[in-house]
């Protein structure tokens, strides 16, 4: 597999090399020792969530407090999404840039994105399923959002706004200054030191 640092540093595209035959294809879809010489670290699986959803169907943007946050690796079974990594740190030099990753089932590329980050996605058709591997389980007390359609952060869905389906929390959610302004959103320097943590094992 090749994996490639995308423009936020820390975040990672996966593509797998794929074994075609008259039978169908076969794929390494996740490596754990790729990853760890990537990252620096282990991702220690502890959750799998799989969500289906309609084309415009918007999903995040999606974040937990740090530590321990939650680190995803995460790629699309069926369908296609355009799927987002947001650097939300407060203090990072890339603070409220995002780059994205086409995850389909024709390429079936998956994209890691670290604790501290947000993350969202936009299916782009009927039936996209999605599969996540989380590297802790969810804790609704400790889970937050950002309005996905929030002009500071100024994703590109590659559709209509009219088009796009939300649900009332991600609609609810406030802004990334709003976010910020409530203490909302996770500080660099401790995800560094958590990082930093992680990698001399103390996790």
């Amino acid at each position: 597999m090749d994996i490639r640092e995308l423009s936020i540093p820390g975040t990672f595209e996966i593509t797998p090399r794929q074994f075609p035959d008259d039978r169908g294809v076969f794929l390494e879809y996740y490596r754990f020792d790729k990853l760890e010489e990537a990252v620096g670290h282990p991702l220690n699986l502890k959750q799998a969530n799989t969500s289906v959803s309609k084309r415009g169907t918007v999903r995040g943007i999606h974040f937990a407090d740090v530590p321990p946050s939650q680190a995803k690796y995460v790629t699309c079974t069926r369908g296609a999404v355009i799927d987002f990594v947001v650097d939300i740190r407060v203090g990072s030099p890339t603070f409220g840039k995002w780059d994205s990753v086409r995850l389909d089932d024709v390429d079936r590329r998956a994209i890691y994105i670290p604790e501290g980050f947000g993350h969202a996605f936009v299916a782009l058709e009927d039936g996209s399923t999605v599969s996540y591997l989380c590297s802790a389980t969810y804790a609704p007390g400790r889970e937050h959002g950002i309005n996905p359609l929030c002009s500071s952060v100024g994703l590109e869905f590659g559709m209509p706004e009219e088009e796009l389906l939300l649900s009332p929390k991600d609609t609810d959610a406030p802004g990334l200054n709003g976010a910020k302004d409530q203490g909302l959103l996770p500080d660099y320097e401790q995800c560094l030191a958590f990082y930093k943590s992680l990698n001399e094992g103390e996790n």
